[in-house]
């Protein structure tokens, strides 16, 4: 294990289980510093949203988790955590191209295809949260996928050049704590509101399917505590938390 020499707090592993596993583990043992990083080339089990996994070629994405501690936040509001996150991320990968938005509630998307993926686990107490460690996976310079994913993306295959994933995770650790300072600071409404004009199809009608099956709406909102509201064709407002609704996609070809 060993340490970049930088001003970020971030532990280098050439292979782990899983980054979030690992930062799990390693802060139930000590008092880590917040904005804690542990970075890895390759997860041999890493996670992803409904328990799926994240398929990543050794040495060619970023992977990594990180360690917050927003004790300042009521359990009710732990949705801001994952806007400013995922708003981050969208911002940094902006740099590089156009096109990037945030599928509710939290992956990025470049046009209609998944090029990054968030995952935040919150210990609760009280009324507050004590620790949040979200890992994230970032597709950067893997030119080919073999999964059985729908529509992965990388910023290779967007931008055709290599990237230096460490300065990526810098850029976006820098972002990650500006707006980290904004929530706590009170300033969450301008979180919020950048979130949603970044959502991902926030214009126009798209299909949807629920438990009903398949429909067509548009979206009116997300709500503070995460729930997505849409409006169908009949002009029926739906408010569903996550995995109650899902995006009907076209899979796209790999590359």
């Amino acid at each position: 294990m060993t340490s970049f020499k930088a001003a970020l707090p971030v532990i280098y592993l050439p292979e782990t289980d899983s980054t979030s596993n690992y930062l799990t583990a390693l802060s139930t043992k000590e008092k880590l510093e917040e904005f804690t990083v542990i970075k890895a080339d390759y997860q041999t089990a890493g996670k992803g949203q409904r328990g799926n996994s994240w398929e990543s070629a050794k040495g060619q994405n970023l992977l990594f988790s990180i360690i917050l501690y927003p004790n300042f936040l009521e359990i009710r509001k732990q949705f801001l955590l994952s806007q400013a996150i995922a708003l981050a991320i969208k911002e940094e990968l902006d740099t590089f191209s156009d096109g990037f938005s945030i599928k509710w509630p939290n992956d990025i998307y470049w046009k209609e295809q998944k090029i990054c993926g968030i995952l935040i686990e919150n210990d609760l107490l009280g009324s507050s949260i004590q620790k949040s460690i979200a890992g994230i996976g970032i597709n950067i310079n893997q030119q080919q996928f073999h999964s059985q994913a729908p529509n992965p993306v990388s910023l290779w295959q967007i931008t055709g050049k290599e990237h230096d994933s460490t300065a990526i995770l810098n850029g976006i650790i820098h972002r990650i704590m500006d707006n980290y300072a904004l929530l706590k600071e009170g300033e969450a409404q301008e979180v919020s509101e950048c979130y949603h004009q970044s959502l991902f199809r926030k214009e126009g009608t798209h299909a949807y399917s629920d438990h009903s099956g398949e429909f067509m709406a548009s979206i009116v909102c997300v709500k503070p505590q995460g729930t997505l509201i849409l409006r169908d064709l009949d002009g029926k407002e739906r408010e569903y938390a996550f995995k109650e609704v899902q995006y009907s996609l076209t899979p796209s070809d790999k590359k």
